[in-house]
């Protein structure tokens, strides 16, 4: 048993920096489960602390806690980045139609002429707008989910903030 003790556990330390990297190798895993790479970067710097003290079963155990960080990250980086495509599909496949009508409401309200409103700012806002969910597309296609998601929540910002404008000036004509 003394022995056992007595040795580095070299073979499991070089299993716990091989996940490790294959773990920060991996854009999912530092995408989307960035907190599970630091803990496991932490173990492996505690693995290493202990095995310098020469305390070989505490180094042993930073290492089994660092690959199992490791892999965690990896299979929960996987599970971000579906879920991220998934949300990113969803909100960019939703502003096409609300795209569309905004561009029909500020193109009927410029003819309308009635309206108090600034009608160079709502053109850009709504250029803004599509370019923003242009740019989201692309995004997507390129598997950056995070930009996508980005990208489009700032469309449909910019959509509601536009269609806020048309409304309160269809209102404020109204009253008069």
């Amino acid at each position: 048993m003394m022995a056992a003790c007595a040795t580095p556990p070299v073979e499991e330390m070089d299993r716990a920096h091989d996940a490790v990297i294959r773990a920060e190798s991996d854009p999912n895993a530092v995408n989307y489960a960035g907190n599970l790479l630091v803990l496991a970067r932490d173990a492996l710097t505690r693995m290493q602390n202990e095995a310098d003290a020469r305390r070989f079963d505490a180094a042993r155990n930073f290492a089994a806690e660092a690959i199992n960080l490791a892999e965690r990250a990896i299979t929960e980086g996987g599970a971000g980045a579906a879920r991220a495509r998934i949300e990113a599909e969803n909100l960019l496949n939703l502003l096409g139609g609300p795209l569309a009508e905004t561009t029909n409401a500020v193109n009927a309200a410029q003819q309308a002429g009635n309206l108090d409103l600034d009608f160079n700012a709502l053109a850009e806002d709504l250029e803004l707008a599509r370019r923003s969910y242009n740019n989201g597309r692309q995004s997507f296609a390129a598997n950056n989910y995070n930009d996508a998601i980005t990208l489009g929540q700032n469309a449909r910002s910019l959509l509601l903030d536009i269609n806020g404008r048309l409304n309160e000036a269809v209102q404020l004509a109204g009253r008069k």
